[in-house]
Parts: structure tokens; sequence; C-alpha cells
């Protein structure tokens, strides 16, 4: 079964989330919260565990998966940016948006999108999870928690653990999530001048980003 690890939601212990981190140096996959709702996450470099974490989730290659940054200076190594850009990404980081722009070279090619090489990206606004990545010292790979055939994403350790508790290696427990995806808004257009596509709104405000 999945090894759970109980972390405070506003002061996350450290060494709790150290072994957690290990599991995914050990090319583990963990449900963690998130500032939307609860996501499985892998190692960025580990083929085989994106392969695996793709079938727990019974989704193909063609499905965009989502790199979790610490901050936008880290999001920048992986996505090209420009100044327009730039200042919606200021003003959606950290939080849950998610920001689809075109990938760059450091970006395995299969995790972005065959066709378009673009890459989903956001910065999350979650204690525990920045902690998490910032002990990991990279970003992680992440798609949302649902199950096969559900629309909503699971929001319970224990029914994760009921669920998923074979298939996944471990559990961040720092109690339930807002159980709202994401934004998601496609700023590939702004590169021939176009405006930013918003692809599905969620729990972030589109009026902060001022659109």
């Amino acid at each position: 079964m999945a090894q759970l690890f109980e972390v405070y939601p506003d002061n996350p212990q450290p060494r709790i989330l150290k072994q957690a981190q290990q599991l995914l140096a050990d090319g583990g996959i963990l449900a963690v919260p998130t500032d939307s709702s609860y996501a499985l996450v892998c190692r960025l470099d580990d083929k085989a565990t994106v392969d695996r974490m793709r079938r727990v989730r019974q989704i193909d290659d063609k499905r965009l998966l989502t790199l979790l940054c610490r901050d936008l200076s880290e999001l920048a190594s992986y996505a090209h940016v420009d100044n327009r850009q730039f200042r919606l990404l200021k003003l959606g980081t950290p939080g849950p948006y998610t920001f689809i722009l075109e990938a760059t070279k450091e970006v395995p090619r299969r995790v972005s999108h065959p066709q378009r090489k673009t890459i989903g990206l956001r910065v999350p606004d979650r204690k525990g999870l920045q902690l998490l990545l910032e002990l990991h010292g990279a970003p992680l790979l992440a798609t949302t928690l649902i199950l096969p055939g559900e629309s909503e994403p699971l929001n319970d350790p224990e029914d994760i653990q009921e669920h998923l508790g074979k298939l996944i290696d471990g559990i961040v427990d720092a109690g339930g999530c807002p159980l709202e995806q994401t934004t998601v808004l496609d700023l590939t257009p702004m590169n021939s001048g176009g405006e930013p596509l918003v692809v599905r709104e969620g729990r972030g405000s589109l009026a902060k980003l001022g659109l």
C-alpha cells in the first residue's frame, strides 16, 4: 500500500516531506494536495515512471501533463516567455493557474504536446507542495487526480488510499483541497501578437489577470 505522509497544512514538517521526496527520487509516484485539487506527481526525467503515471490515470501520450515549478525563474528554464507573457505569469503565480507555453529544449519530447511543442506550467500556492519542490530541487510532472471515468478529482487521502493505494507509492496528507481545477490559459497566441486563449475557467480568477 502507498505510504502515508501526514503534514500540517500551514507548517509542513521538512523531515516528513524529505521522506516523500526520497520516494520521488527513487522513481515513485505521489498523490499531493495543491491549491486546486489533489494531483499525481513524479520526476520529469524518469520515462518509466511517467508512463506508469499515465497508466494509473488511463491517459495516453497525447494528454498534456503539467510541470509544477517553484517560481518564475525555474519556469523560464522550460518555456519561452516574452515580456507580455511574463506580466501575466507574474500576476498569476503562485496560484491556481496553468499556463500553456512554447516548450524549450529542456522539456523532454515525451511530455510536451507532440504536434505543438507546448507545455503546461504552473507555480502552486500550497506550502507543503512548495517545500516538496524545494527539497526535490527540480520541477515535478503532474496530472490532476481524477479516477478513470470520473469527472471530479479525489480530495480525501483515505479515498485515494482505497482506490489507488496499490498503484502509487505515497500520499501526502495535508488536509482537503478546494476541489476546483486550475484555470488554464494558452499563452502561445501571444507569440504572434494575439491574445491569451482561455482553455478552461477554474479556480483562478480571470479578473486578477486583467482578462
